[in-house]
């Protein structure tokens, strides 16, 4: 696994100005609606981490998309029939509107609610790990039994303090937060180092008994760098997603992300788009 230094050199950076939340308030419309979950075509571990809800439906054309998020409660438009829309509390400058917008996701379907977003990372949530336990069990536990709930969504960071430590810390002060299910992120080089740092986490997962690991985020970092697809991101989803499919500790993952220069081009499927909905 490379380093979080040389991660952030090789374009890491780059998501902190995407992977953010949509601006939201009471006065926004919610544009959610009930839907099927039951029957979904294509791999139900299959999703789409978006801005745009219509940009969905390119990859979504052959029925292969399960379920979405957009780093935000609020689903941001009409996402395809069929594909759940996963609420995420992405952090403190949510928490006022969380409420009312939780429970109009939750009666339109959504049957798991997401933590934090990279709370590890002092660009995004940024909170250290009793913070985010403290907020968690605030926020997010009294809704166990009405959705499953995820934990924040840490990066592969190494040292104390971030990835997997910071959320092996996370764990121990949340142990009565009613978690289900472990969340993370990767950028790296290769199929292997993301095998490697995914069999940690699901290793982890186990360690404190939750019952999947999603990976919410992923790509490689050339690819973040320069904003576009490429030869070597689709060859490393050629290798990646049978793998995700192969494990039965992986319970949902995404790729970054559903945008024009990464899955998409100029609204059809990119390259690497071609290649996750294969």
């Amino acid at each position: 696994m490379v380093s979080f230094s040389s991660l952030l050199t090789a374009g890491l950076l780059a998501t902190t100005t995407l992977a953010v939340p949509h601006g939201h308030g009471h006065d926004q419309t919610v544009h959610l609606r009930r839907r099927e979950l039951t029957k979904r075509e294509g791999s139900p571990k299959r999703g789409a981490a978006y801005n745009d809800a219509s940009t969905v439906h390119s990859l979504h054309e052959n029925g292969k998309i399960g379920w979405a998020y957009d780093w935000n409660m609020y689903s941001n438009g009409n996402l395809p029939e069929g594909v759940e829309f996963v609420p995420m509390l992405w952090g403190s400058k949510m928490f006022g509107g969380w409420s009312t917008a939780v429970q109009t996701a939750l009666a339109s379907g959504s049957s798991y609610i997401m933590g934090f977003n990279e709370p590890d990372m002092g660009s995004q949530a940024a909170m250290s790990p009793g913070e985010a336990a403290k907020a968690y069990n605030q926020y997010i536990t009294p809704l166990s039994g009405h959705a499953k709930l995820v934990t924040p969504s840490v990066t592969n960071g190494g040292g104390d303090g971030v990835g997997l430590s910071w959320m092996r810390s996370f764990l121990d002060q949340c142990s009565e937060c009613g978690l289900s299910v472990l969340a993370v992120h990767w950028y790296g080089q290769s199929a292997d180092e993301f095998k490697k740092f995914v069999t940690e986490a699901m290793d982890l997962a186990r360690q404190y008994n939750l019952k999947s690991t999603w990976v919410t985020e992923f790509a490689l970092s050339q690819d973040i760098s320069a904003g576009t697809a490429s030869e070597a991101s689709a060859e490393f989803l050629n290798e990646a997603l049978p793998w995700l499919e192969g494990q039965d500790g992986v319970g949902r993952y995404a790729y970054f992300m559903c945008a024009d220069g990464y899955l998409l081009n100029q609204g059809g499927l990119s390259i690497s788009g071609k290649a996750y909905v294969s």
